[in-house]
């Protein structure tokens, strides 16, 4: 493949086909925009999951330390 011949990178919107290439780029920087609250969704998920198992660890062991 020629440099002139790059890959272009597709991304599926509403079950349609895009190049990125061929975006704007208002329309690339809200691409990264989504992609980086999805990683922040996925830190923020991450971060809940650790503060509630944190949490029962700590009422279940007031409850043992109640029941003695």
């Amino acid at each position: 493949m020629s440099k002139k011949q790059k890959e272009k990178t597709a991304i599926s919107i509403n079950d349609k086909e895009f190049n990125i290439e061929d975006m704007t780029s208002e329309q690339q920087a809200m691409i990264n925009h989504i992609n980086d609250l999805d990683r922040k969704i996925a830190q923020s998920q991450f971060n809940l999951d650790q503060l509630i198992f944190g949490k029962n660890a700590f009422v279940n062991s007031l409850s043992q330390s109640l029941e003695t």
